[in-house]
């Protein structure tokens, strides 16, 4: 290995990181993947993205069965959870996947080099060296371009340590037992996806939130109806609370919290720590070159390219990007292309899909209703709810709506906002759409099929005029 150079090396195998590789590889360059662990996929595949959605899924079936007699299905209520048989289930998802990406790396010509990857400083000639460590071993492996794709881990409460009762991702997912009342601090898409799955399995859940709303990021008018769903559901959340202390008792944990100065005190047996993600640029070498972190996270242009040239940087540690598998994946494709010379399209932020899991699901695109006015666009709103919708009748799933944002002048969309069944398969016509540079009029000529959950597209755009069909 110290004499292949390689044109390019990327270090870190997540969606970024693989995508990356394989792309690369297609691409006809020499490419080697560095990861420090012993298997690909990084945290997406086996503590995030995947095992959490396997999870959602055996928890919507559950539902479901709850309400088995309204489907004409008798007979279930004697009905068992087997959660050991759930957790192999989603290890078996995750130990499928990990072959594929062995397979795809072999096919692709990539070199899986197992380490711990390190800058060692700028090029010389034209060839970086990096430093690798793996089994206690020292060695170093040279390329002509590195891809920095290291990803990013929970962040913590200061003073808190993760454990059998203070949790991350990382330990939630391991649980050997559904827990009785468990406290999630963060209503971010993690907070809201594990809220989701443990209230389908009956446990007492109570969210607290420092900001006003849940899933602040998202509309607000979406941010009202997963509020009234989930209280609906016996979910109970505490918004603009601010977390003072986190103890641990002898049945679990004690957590003293306050909203509007008024001090609380909640116990449970477990906390989930879900108050976002900081990046892993720490020890990577990035002071031997002339990359300064800001907050831990590395400035590109849009081509992904670094301060420093010749080392680009994908995935979670970019700054100003948000931390999403599928825009770590785009991103790694635009390094990847603008290495081999190949053409490429920057990723444009109000075009990344922005998906929650829970029940009901969240899909968005674009910029809120208020971000939009504040950016001085005369908007037009279009909102049809999924209780019109017969596929949503047949499914059994009628909350939520379809919203979409649009420029009163020239019909421009400019976001669109889904909350109920499938939102997050929905979006994606959105996506196309606005990629597209599609305006309302187009999506309302545009025929949708009958019955499905895609016509709630269609009558919101309808909607944006007055003239939904269904509503």
């Amino acid at each position: 290995m110290p004499d292949t150079l390689y044109d390019v090396a990327i270090i870190g195998s997540g969606p970024a990181g693989y995508t990356a590789a394989i792309r690369a590889g297609q691409y006809g360059l020499k490419t080697a993947l560095i990861e420090k662990d012993a298997v690909l996929g990084g945290t997406c595949l086996h503590v995030g993205c995947i095992p959490t959605k396997a999870l959602l899924f055996n928890a919507e079936l559950w539902d479901y069965l709850k309400d088995a007699e309204e489907f004409g299905i008798e007979g279930v209520d004697a009905r068992k959870l087997n959660w050991t048989a759930v957790q192999d289930r989603k290890a078996k998802i995750v130990t499928k996947h990990t072959k594929g990406l062995d397979f795809l790396m072999k096919k692709n010509k990539v070199q899986v080099v197992r380490g711990y990857g390190k800058l060692t400083g700028p090029a010389q000639s034209g060839v970086f060296t990096i430093d690798l460590t793996a089994d206690g071993k020292t060695s170093q492996l040279n390329a002509r371009n590195v891809i920095l794709s290291t990803g990013s881990e929970a962040r913590m409460i200061p003073s808190l340590e993760p454990g059998e009762r203070i949790l991350t991702n990382i330990e939630i997912l391991a649980l050997k037992e559904v827990p009785r009342s468990l406290v999630i601090v963060g209503a971010g898409a993690v907070g809201m996806e594990f809220a989701s799955i443990f209230r389908s399995f009956d446990t007492q859940v109570t969210i607290l939130e420092m900001l006003p709303r849940l899933v602040p990021v998202e509309d607000e008018d979406v941010s009202k109806e997963l509020a009234r769903v989930y209280r609906k559901r016996g979910i109970d959340f505490h918004t603009s609370a601010k977390v003072e202390q986190v103890e641990q008792t002898k049945a679990g944990i004690s957590v003293t919290f306050s909203v509007d100065g008024k001090r609380q005190k909640i116990e449970a047996e477990k906390i989930l720590i879900a108050v976002g993600r900081k990046p892993r640029t720490e020890n990577i070498g990035l002071e031997k070159t002339s990359i300064k972190p800001d907050r831990g996270f590395i400035q590109t242009d849009e081509w992904m390219q670094t301060s420093e040239p010749g080392i680009y940087a994908i995935g979670d540690i970019v700054l100003g990007t948000p931390q999403l598998a599928h825009v770590g994946a785009m991103e790694g494709l635009v390094a990847v292309a603008t290495i081999a010379e190949k053409e490429a399209k920057p990723v444009d932020p109000r075009k990344i899909p922005n998906c929650t899991y829970c029940h009901p699901e969240i899909g968005s695109v674009g910029l809120t209703e208020a971000k939009a006015k504040e950016l001085g666009y005369n908007v037009k709103v279009g909102k049809f709810p999924f209780t019109a919708n017969s596929r949503a009748s047949i499914v059994g799933q009628h909350e939520g709506f379809v919203k979409v944002v649009s420029d009163a002048k020239h019909g421009e969309i400019l976001g669109v906002h889904i909350i109920g069944p499938q939102a997050t398969e929905l979006i994606a016509e959105a996506v196309a759409a606005m990629e597209l540079e599609a305006t309302v009029e187009d999506l309302m000529w545009t025929i949708h099929a009958h019955p499905t959950l895609a016509e709630a597209m269609l009558d919101a755009s309808n909607s944006v005029y007055g003239l939904a069909i269904n509503a």
